[in-house]
């Protein structure tokens, strides 16, 4: 072979796997939830507020409100004139707390192009970032988080591009061993959800984190 036949060849090269990850096309969307609106304006979260049949809701930290009805994680829907979709709301937590969702029949793939998209409102201080179960029973939240907005606003993460670390799910916290989890294994992922690792502040403009609607897009992988 020529020597400048091989240095197109050569050229060629990246060009052929760049072409590769596009035509890889966008994940598709293995489960979305958009909430039941309480009939009450709002109450503690429980299964019934999840819409849909194929999802559990689980809560973690004082998102399950312990003892007392009046904290938690809570599901909201104002009625007019306000216009919002019906979503979760951590102002009640009076410690760190979270929530995720488990498809019953599967775990998700969510490595490559694996991503999560929601709509979100935040007060204060808070940072609303994601919270995954690997399989293999691993809690991760991750660096990337959304911050304080007056209205409602729609975030889209993939998940490869997040750096991670251990959390300590009984509290919400981060893991006393302070270490990034490089590159885990994001083809069994287990559960799926938010955290801002922040107990709220109550009703009013303090402190707190709103989730509405919720995509996930990558692969079911039964389990």
């Amino acid at each position: 072979m020529k020597r400048r036949n091989l240095i197109a060849l050569k050229s060629l090269v990246p060009l052929c796997v760049a072409a590769g990850a596009f035509a890889q096309g966008p994940p598709p969307l293995v489960f979305k939830e958009e909430w039941k609106a309480p009939s009450d304006v709002e109450h503690p979260v429980a299964q019934d507020s999840v819409a849909n049949p194929n999802l559990e809701i689980k809560l973690y930290g004082d998102g399950v409100g312990g003892k007392s009805p009046d904290h938690g994680i809570w599901i909201v829907k104002h009625n007019p004139p306000m216009v919002e979709p019906t979503h979760t709301w951590t102002g009640q937590c009076n410690a760190p707390c979270a929530f995720s969702l488990r498809d019953k029949d599967n775990f998700v793939d969510l490595s490559g192009l694996g991503k999560i998209r929601f709509e979100y409102k935040v007060a204060g201080f808070h940072q609303l970032r994601p919270l995954i179960k690997l399989a293999d029973g691993t809690w991760l939240a991750g660096d990337h988080s959304v911050g304080i907005a007056a209205d409602w606003h729609e975030a889209e993460i993939t998940l490869s591009d997040v750096r991670w670390r251990k959390i300590d799910i009984k509290k919400v916290v981060e893991a006393a061993d302070g270490k990034w989890v490089e590159h885990p294994d994001l083809t069994k992922v287990d559960e799926i959800g938010f955290t801002d690792l922040q107990a709220g502040s109550g009703h009013g403009p303090g402190g707190w984190s709103d989730v509405g609607k919720i995509e996930v897009y990558g692969k079911a992988v039964k389990r």
